[in-house]
């Protein structure tokens, strides 16, 4: 098991970059998404017209692997690293991936010029993002607002998560238990293990693990502090969203303007892309609502691409800087087709058994993986490195190194390649 692993299964907008952290800015554009609330700066790389008509996936341009990637790691702040808040970059990435407690910080420290990881153990604490499960039934990090929205927004995914629970489950009324269970967190934080024991008072027939896991799919269930906030250690406690923020929760909104954010920070994509992210179905008539303000591409499959017209799609031959980033990150999982990030060849290489590799790309696409041992930063490239590749990921190497642990030494090492 990975080390501080945590086992678990918004008011609509469009992304926003704001809250620079200084005067320096870049040329940039914005995106504009069918009278969403929030705008979004961006690089300015190339632009397409919109069309005011369907157009064929027959007929639409084609963009192979390497366009798709460069689209995608400039969207995901992975071409060059963005002065943005760590709160701006969480709001516009739609929360991270955070089934363990550092992957949060380090996919920070790959996209965010200047971050520091008491930026967003400071976000944590004052309870500006919290841990909660929410797509795909993982913890993520969301911003409070996320919190209230996008947890709403997937609901049928946990319902639909509760029936591979029925046998577990007979005889059990499940408004009843999350009534219950909503008193036991908000009277106090509590663990899974005190639900668990509650709640098999009321059921003594049911499945333990089965009530648990229902509490969490009836309730949207943060993880308070101190889990979570950099160099702390603290069990998993919950307690209800609405009672951690003091606020109450959105209603479930329509999927359009989580739509147009899913492209801006992870397009051009398919509608099976954005289901695999969302752990949802049925989007396609949210995709189709919006046809008319986007624009639409193809893959070398075939497969009908959407994307917003004046978002980012640089020269497939811009450069892509090394970048080390943690396990889970949603770069890697966001996308029913993963060819855009990983090449076929490196399928199924970042996990080994249960356990789960911090990943490295090189040139923009999956190349390693890495860790840290006591004494040192280890990487495993998946091939030979160039001379100047490996130059490139030590320097990279020494970046992360100096962000996330600048009071230790660390030296860097090549490992056994690995095949």
């Amino acid at each position: 098991m990975l080390e501080g692993r945590d086992v678990g299964p918004p008011r609509p907008r469009a992304a926003r970059f704001g809250e620079r952290r200084g005067p320096k800015r870049s040329a940039t554009l914005v995106i504009n998404t069918a009278g969403a609330s929030r705008g979004a700066s961006v690089p300015r790389m190339t632009k397409t017209t919109k069309r005011s008509t369907p157009r064929s996936a027959a007929t639409a341009p084609v963009l192979d692997a390497r366009a798709l990637n460069r689209a995608t790691l400039g969207r995901q702040l992975l071409l060059r690293r963005a002065g943005l808040s760590a709160k701006s970059a969480v709001d516009h990435l739609l929360g991270l991936q955070a089934q363990n407690v550092k992957p949060p910080y380090y996919a920070l420290a790959a996209r965010l010029d200047g971050f520091a990881p008491a930026e967003l153990s400071g976000l944590m604490a004052d309870r500006e993002v919290v841990r909660i499960v929410s797509m795909r039934s993982t913890i993520h990090t969301h911003t409070a607002e996320d919190c209230l929205t996008l947890r709403p927004l997937v609901q049928p995914a946990r319902d639909r998560e509760l029936t591979n629970f029925r046998k577990g489950l007979q005889g059990v009324d499940l408004d009843r238990l999350a009534a219950l269970a909503r008193d036991l967190v908000e009277a106090e934080p509590r663990t899974m293990k005190q639900l668990r024991e509650t709640l098999l008072a009321e059921w003594p027939d049911a499945d333990p693990g089965a009530l648990a896991v229902a509490a969490r799919c009836k309730l949207p269930l943060v993880q308070v502090t101190p889990r979570g906030l950099w160099g702390r250690s603290g069990q998993v406690a919950l307690t209800t969203a609405e009672q951690w923020l003091s606020r109450t929760a959105e209603p479930t909104p329509a999927p359009d303007a989580t739509v147009l954010r899913y492209l801006a920070a992870f397009g051009p994509a398919s509608v099976k892309d954005m289901q695999t992210w969302a752990g949802l179905t049925r989007l396609r008539e949210a995709f189709e609502r919006l046809r008319p303000d986007l624009v639409t591409f193809r893959d070398e499959r075939g497969v009908e691409l959407f994307d917003l017209p004046d978002a980012p799609r640089p020269d497939p031959d811009t450069p892509a800087p090394p970048r080390f980033l943690p396990e889970f990150d949603n770069l890697l999982l966001s996308h029913a087709d993963r060819t855009r990030v990983v090449p076929p060849e490196h399928r199924g290489r970042t996990w080994q058994g249960n356990q789960a590799h911090r990943t490295l790309l090189v040139d923009g696409f999956l190349a390693g993986v890495w860790k840290l041992e006591d004494d040192a930063l280890v990487i495993e490239p998946f091939g030979r490195l160039t001379a100047d590749r490996r130059r490139e990921v030590t320097e990279e190497g020494r970046h992360l190194l100096s962000t996330m642990h600048p009071e230790s030494s660390y030296d860097i090492r090549f490992g056994t390649v690995v095949r």
